[in-house]
């Protein structure tokens, strides 16, 4: 892994005006790229195909022997191409270049040898020499295949940076993981509404708000006034220490057991954000009180909620201890 760090380090130190050429031109063209590659370098050129797609680019892998045989099919015009190979003198990548210039297609080679046939016969060269691979034998693609991934990932990097990539594009464009939920989906849209919850108020005997947590068990019992104003929470937690230090319930009301400063959240932010609050500072939470600005209370969120799609369809993780709010 040292061996592989260090040939990434010292080919960040070789990129030169090549490569903003490279971004400019990736950049400045409305069709796709294609990217191509033989045996581990056709891996990795998949991989880069599929990072630029997820950035929003038109990006495919071609394989150079099938482009021989009707793939060729997939260009537009004016179609750049990315070209990686370790030696340079990859027969099947270098048998394309021809008619890859009929297609007009700006060529942009990966390659490990800058000297090599392939990086002269290519408009733009990205140098991804590396002095060894990191395996016992020093033959096994290790280190040139991490090298020629770190540079599309380079790649991906400075288009971002230069489209001015946001969080909210990625998230459009990966809706349907984690990341895209926690960008897309609001605190209101998971929820659990009041109706749903177990709340009391101050003065409700603990025996009763035990019950309540019991009929509705979702780790917590937000207690309001009288205007359903938030006024603080018990958790499950919260009851479990009650019972250990306490041996007779009675008298004990809501308001003697309540964490007066829950953490909130509104109803408006997104579950991103509400992940954050759960997890700030040295005690993380499992739920959160949902409130408008004038403090109502509006609903529960679990940390659980957050990891499943809208109200309604089947959660992922499995419920667990739920801690003070406070």
């Amino acid at each position: 892994m040292r061996i592989e760090a260090e040939a990434i380090v010292r080919t960040a130190e070789r990129l030169t005006e090549s490569f903003d050429r490279v971004v400019s031109l990736l950049l400045g063209h409305a069709g796709k790229v294609v990217i191509c590659g033989v045996g581990k370098s056709g891996f990795v050129a998949q991989k880069i195909a599929a990072t630029m797609t997820s950035i929003g680019m038109q990006a495919v892998f071609l394989h150079p022997t099938e482009a021989l045989h009707g793939d060729l099919g997939v260009y537009g015009p004016g179609d750049p191409t990315i070209l990686i190979s370790r030696s340079g003198t990859t027969d099947e990548l270098l048998s394309l270049i021809p008619l890859l210039r009929h297609l007009r297609s700006p060529l942009i080679a990966v390659v490990g040898n800058p000297h090599s046939p392939l990086a002269r016969r290519c408009d733009h060269v990205l140098e991804a020499y590396v002095a060894v691979e990191a395996d016992p034998l020093a033959l096994v693609p290790t280190t040139s295949t991490i090298t020629a991934l770190a540079i599309g990932d380079a790649l991906v990097a400075a288009l971002m940076a230069r489209r001015s990539f946001c969080r909210e594009d990625f998230a459009r464009i990966h809706p349907g993981g984690q990341l895209g939920r926690n960008l897309l989906l609001r605190v209101g849209d998971v929820m659990n509404p009041l109706e749903q919850i177990a709340h009391a108020g101050p003065t409700t005997p603990i025996r009763e708000v035990i019950i309540a947590m019991s009929e509705k068990p979702l780790g917590a019992c937000c207690i309001v006034d009288g205007q359903d104003r938030l006024l603080g929470i018990i958790t499950d937690g919260d009851v479990r220490r009650l019972i250990q230090r306490t041996e007779n319930l009675s008298g004990i009301l809501a308001r003697d057991v309540l964490c007066a400063t829950p953490r909130t959240v509104e109803s408006s932010a997104s579950i991103g954000r509400a992940v954050e609050i759960m997890e700030a500072g040295e005690r993380q939470v499992m739920v959160l009180p949902v409130v408008e600005g004038s403090g109502r209370l509006l609903g529960l969120i679990r940390l659980h909620d957050t990891y499943q799609g809208p109200r309604g369809t089947v959660p992922v993780l499995g419920s667990g201890p739920v801690r003070s709010a406070g």
